[in-house]
């Protein structure tokens, strides 16, 4: 018995051809649809990745979850974030997991950690500098005094007040002293170092400062500028005398 194929290959040419009945009810043939979605990275992981990218960052003490993720998935996160130059890194004695910048020599090692990765282009002042190694001073401190990797590293502001003043001078204002102090700290905060002033008036000094900017680098500008504050008061005085 002949199929609707053979009667559709054997018809003549001027033959109507048969309508078959799943074309007719239709109007059109349907073919199955073989297009796939692309496989997706995890929810989870995905969460991570664009919580890191937004502030850099994740401390297990303020998300623990995402923190073991990353730890747990470093080696997928890192395959995510190549493309864009950057890897995380992690510090598992003080609970973080950091961004870092790769060189463009895709040799896997970073440029110097001056300022956050994610604003690598735009570097910190001599202000901000100066605050920074001050504030790292205090953070080295608490950590001999009560272990790497301990929290709570609180300083005052009115304590940070006169560390300023020796290298750049009394601006003859208490409230001119204030202000400046809280301007760079909030612009610090903005990089992820210091908290936000609380009831006491403290900041706490956040441990991603310890992979935040060269110690050597601090050392050498506290130097330089606590010798030219002094070379401007040896001038001063030989003026007034």
């Amino acid at each position: 018995m002949s199929g609707v194929f053979d009667r559709i290959t054997q018809a003549p040419a001027d033959e109507e051809l048969p309508v078959m009945p799943e074309v007719e009810a239709a109007g059109e043939i349907t073919l199955p649809d073989t297009h796939e979605e692309p496989e997706r990275t995890p929810a989870r992981l995905r969460e991570v990745s664009q919580d890191l990218l937004r502030f850099g960052l994740l401390e297990e003490r303020q998300k623990p979850n995402f923190y073991k993720v990353a730890v747990r998935e470093l080696d997928e996160l890192n395959r995510i974030l190549e493309p864009l130059d950057l890897f995380a890194a992690v510090d598992d004695v003080r609970g973080l997991v950091f961004l870092k910048v790769l060189k463009a020599d895709e040799t896997a090692a970073i440029e110097d950690e001056w300022s956050h990765p994610l604003v690598r282009k735009q570097r910190l002042n001599l202000e901000q500098s100066l605050l920074l190694a001050i504030l790292r001073q205090y953070f080295v401190a608490h950590e001999q005094e009560a272990g790497t990797g301990a929290t709570q590293a609180l300083v005052a502001v009115d304590e940070l007040i006169p560390q300023m003043q020796v290298y750049l001078g009394d601006q003859g204002s208490e409230s001119q002293e204030r202000s400046r102090i809280l301007e760079l700290l909030n612009q610090l905060k903005e990089h992820g170092v210091v908290t936000a002033p609380d009831k006491d008036e403290r900041v706490m000094i956040r441990p991603v400062i310890a992979h935040l900017a060269n110690p050597e680098n601090l050392t050498a500008l506290l130097h330089w500028l606590r010798e030219r504050a002094q070379n401007e008061c040896d001038t001063h005085k030989e003026r007034e005398q």
